[in-house]
């Protein structure tokens, strides 16, 4: 017998459900229908899409699909095992190997997410007497990793690189050691971590420098190498963390770093340990992606075409795209400042029955009062379907009061 009602015992979770639902944030998914482009099917309902992490269009590129059907004819759907006892396979070996090479570093280890690449990482690293200086807008994986990690957090203000020599130099005569962390992009805000001034700084105090290059990886740098490439800091960062689900088109996390950080990481990471490893399909499709960013450097281009394009546009249109209060989008994430969560929420809601596909984001993945509308560009749009989405955009946001 199967029962769905919700026992006493977790009735509470009612009750914050309909507090959501009183405020005007609460959501339900959107399923999509077909394949992630820049037009799709969600919910049954035609759109313009706004809300990818498909930068590169990479999702339905004919070498990534050609490479996972190859993949699963030859090696089958699945590794059968963590990486650790019998779930490494040649393919992922191939992979680590392409992608440090790619980041210019000795080595690399790929895991399951980008969340558990960031969370797995610090909590591998550090410990109770330990210290980490963190950007109070890191990624949640980030701030999940430092509090896994049981060291002492410290956290300095959005990319004030000032502040967070101050919270170094306060613990300098501590001991333990000391991390400090960025995100290469902010992926609320779409701002660049200022690193050579985080370089230098950790430095100066001998401190552990890390990024989080998830929504870089591919849109900045040469042929897409990241925040590292883009301000050619190499060797001056020990961790670089970076995804395999946003601009590669598919799904994981990886590290990158010295030889002796990976071989610990094989033995210490957590996610990496208990976690069956990619499936082969998913693998070489990682491996063509890494290809077709060298090869067709003209999507890059064309990522940052549309982008720039989008940005000028929204802000003709009287939208509040930041650079006043909040910081300036300065990648293809461009998000539309609402502030309330309520009407961040309908306006949501009134793009999508109107055609365009742009998620409202609210509390708590952002602050109260910074509610916003996200959206993304990619290399695939098309300059009539964003002419079609800023007409969109427009309309709403007149009847709403958005803009005037």
């Amino acid at each position: 017998m199967t029962t769905t009602a919700t026992r006493p015992q977790l009735a509470y979770l009612h009750d914050q459900l309909e507090d959501l639902k009183q405020k005007g944030t609460y959501f339900r998914l959107r399923v999509l229908d077909d394949r992630q482009e820049p037009e799709c099917t969600f919910d049954g309902k035609h759109v313009i899409n706004l809300a990818s992490n498909n930068y590169l269009g990479l999702t339905t590129h004919p070498k990534l699909i050609e490479a996972a059907l190859e993949a699963t004819r030859k090696y089958g759907v699945g590794p059968g095992a963590v990486r650790t006892i019998a779930g490494t396979m040649r393919l992922h070996m191939d992979l680590e190997e392409k992608l440090a090479r790619f980041k210019n570093v000795e080595a690399c280890v790929v895991f399951q997410s980008g969340f558990t690449a960031n969370a797995g990482t610090v909590s591998a690293i550090l410990g109770k007497e330990d210290f980490i200086v963190s950007d109070e807008l890191n990624h949640a994986s980030i701030i999940d990793g430092a509090r896994l990690s049981r060291a002492k957090i410290l956290v300095y203000r959005h990319k004030d690189v000032a502040h967070a020599e101050e919270q170094l130099a306060s613990v300098k005569d501590q001991p333990g050691r000391k991390l400090l962390i960025t995100d290469g992009v902010f992926s609320m805000d779409g701002d660049i971590g200022p690193l050579p001034g985080l370089c230098a700084v950790a430095e100066k105090y001998g401190a552990i420098m890390m990024v989080d290059d998830a929504h870089s990886s591919g849109v900045l740098g040469r042929n897409g190498r990241g925040t590292i490439d883009h301000f050619g800091v190499h060797g001056r960062v020990d961790i670089q963390v970076g995804t395999l689900s946003k601009a590669i088109g598919a799904i994981g996390g990886y590290v990158c770093g010295s030889r002796d950080l990976i071989e610990f990481l094989y033995h210490r990471a957590r996610p990496f340990l208990f976690s069956t490893s990619h499936p082969p399909s998913v693998t070489a499709t990682c491996i063509a992606a890494i290809d077709v960013l060298e090869q067709e450097p003209e999507r890059i281009e064309k990522l940052w075409e549309n982008t720039r394009f989008f940005k000028k546009e929204l802000g003709l249109l009287g939208f509040n795209i930041g650079g006043v209060t909040t910081p300036a989008s300065e990648t293809p994430i461009t998000p539309i400042l609402v502030g309330d969560g309520r009407l961040t929420m309908d306006f949501s809601r009134e793009l999508f029955a109107e055609g365009v596909m742009a998620t409202g984001i609210a509390f708590p993945t952002v602050p109260e009062g910074k509610a916003r509308i996200r959206t993304i560009m990619t290399a695939t749009h098309t300059q009539d379907q964003l002419q079609r989405a800023l007409g969109v955009l427009k309309k709403v946001g007149k009847k709403l009061g958005i803009i005037g």
